[in-house]
């Protein structure tokens, strides 16, 4: 291990309370993106692991859905408080498995702890209601009741807060989860789950496995016992889990790929806007679903613009995300290096120009500059292709017609971005750009209690607000009539 790495564990599955080895003893290694060295091992779950996990979750759901919304309340907030006592030792191992800078790191330990009390909160207002009856003696009640257990499947980008929005929303409605974290950043999500455990979670609510990405899927989301999956990650595997779902008639929540357009118009403040989308853009290497990518800038500041957003990428300090200073760590792993680096080749052979980084940094690890390229034509992958790294896109634009028909130009749909002073372009803007979020001046998306999720091709349904707790429900109709 490379200096100031502290120990990192071998991590193993979590089933009926119990972290155990995999029943086969098989394993996968855990890869440090900034050395590119083995830091540690995983257990790799074969399908007689996953059946086990399956019968924990079936019995930890019979007696957790009978639990009062207070106490499962009270639990849920004890597991918030304890990830907030291991700040420093999980965002470390958070920081070795995945590479961003050890801020970022803390900062996401942070917000899973305001998630899981938020939904401990929202867990308590499952109300339901009384519609009013056409005949005398008769009442009508709608009631909420929890779906049943769930499959999660979580990213490596947020590995903890993305794990911490799926499983506590599926917990505060009454649920039992199999959860599935990212093969390359299993020791935060188990510190998750060992939080839950030490609060008092009792036996089978929550269970972790880990392993073949496809395998896992394969098994659990066919299994008659799970009752619903929540995916997030790219298009493609998402619309094949939807397809899988579709066909067992699972409910799913899928949070997809994105491809954020930013429109500034030519009334905006051009430096703030172009300081804080640098800072967005290159926030976690740029691996971030909502990441700000196509800029799309009136021609009359697209250049001030440009100089602005350059000067801020030139000088983010790239390095090891345990070191101090570090403003942008590596890309996850070598399949994002490899694509990046692809995505840059061809949108200068396109005829984009580079104006900051574009090359791999060191022959160590898997860092690659904040990259800025401007006059980029639509004819190129990256502006087709979700990037999901360093790379900013930056094109000009004379009409807001044609600023809004190139953000709306591609199939994705989760966010996308605006500055302006003008609240005609406000409306404008906020009534005909096709995204499931959109935030003018500012770039503030993933807040606990409100709806985060995409339409068209980013997927559908919502990881936050009351709208996250619908999907973990089924409604139910109580008509009772005067005998």
């Amino acid at each position: 291990m490379a200096a100031g790495e502290q120990f990192y564990p071998d991590v193993r599955l979590f089933i009926e309370n119990r972290w155990e080895d995999a029943a086969a003893f098989s394993t996968f290694p855990i890869v440090n993106p900034a050395t590119g060295q083995v830091i540690g091992h995983a257990a790799k779950a074969s399908e007689a692991d996953l059946e086990a996990a399956v019968a924990s979750a079936l019995s930890g759901f019979a007696a957790w859905k009978d639990r009062s919304p207070y106490d499962r309340s009270a639990i849920m907030r004890r597991a918030a408080g304890l990830l907030r006592e291991r700040t420093a030792r999980i965002a470390r191992l958070l920081t070795l498995e995945q590479g961003k800078p050890l801020a970022e790191a803390m900062a996401e330990v942070s917000v899973a702890a305001d998630t899981i009390e938020w939904f401990a909160e929202e867990g308590r207002r499952t109300y339901g209601r009384i519609v009013p009856s056409r005949a005398p003696g008769t009442h009508q009640l709608v009631t909420k009741e929890p779906i049943g257990p769930v499959a999660v499947f979580t990213p490596w980008n947020f590995p903890l807060n993305q794990a911490a929005r799926k499983i506590a929303a599926a917990i505060a409605a009454g649920c039992s989860v199999v959860a599935k974290p990212a093969e390359e950043t299993p020791a935060c999500v188990a510190e998750l789950v060992q939080a839950f455990a030490d609060a008092g979670l009792p036996g089978g609510v929550l269970n972790m496995v880990l392993g073949v990405p496809s395998e896992i899927s394969g098994y659990l989301i066919p299994h008659p016992s799970i009752r619903k999956i929540s995916f997030t990650g790219s298009t493609a595997v998402g619309k094949k889990l939807a397809a899988l779902a579709g066909e067992h008639m699972k409910r799913a929540t899928m949070e997809l790929g994105g491809h954020a357009p930013v429109l500034v118009f030519e009334d905006a403040d051009v430096r703030s806007a172009a300081s804080a989308m640098a800072q967005a853009k290159f926030r976690n290497a740029g691996q971030i679903c909502i990441a700000p990518t196509r800029f799309i800038v009136h021609r009359n500041i697209s250049e001030q613009f440009t100089d602005v957003f350059t000067e801020v990428a030139k000088t983010l300090r790239l390095g090891d995300g345990l070191e101090t200073g570090t403003e942008m760590g590596p890309v996850a792993n070598e399949r994002r290096l490899e694509a990046v680096e692809g995505l840059v080749a061809d949108a200068i052979e396109c005829g984009a120009v580079l104006r900051a980084g574009g090359n791999r940094r060191g022959n160590q690890g898997y860092f690659f500059e904040p990259t800025v390229l401007s006059d980029v034509p639509t004819s190129a992958r990256a502006m087709n292709e979700e990037p999901f790294g360093p790379i900013a896109l930056i094109r000009s634009f004379q009409t807001t017609d044609e600023a809004i028909a190139e953000a709306n130009r591609l199939a994705y749909g989760l966010a996308a971005f605006a500055f302006t002073r003008s609240n005609d372009t406000v409306m404008d803007v906020s009534s005909r750009v096709q995204a499931g979020m959109i935030s003018i001046n500012g770039n503030l998306l993933a807040l606990p209690e409100v709806p985060f999720g995409g339409i068209k091709d980013s997927g559908y349904g919502s990881e936050g607000g009351s709208e996250a707790m619908e999907a973990y429900m089924n409604t139910k109709l109580v008509k009772v009539s005067r005998s």
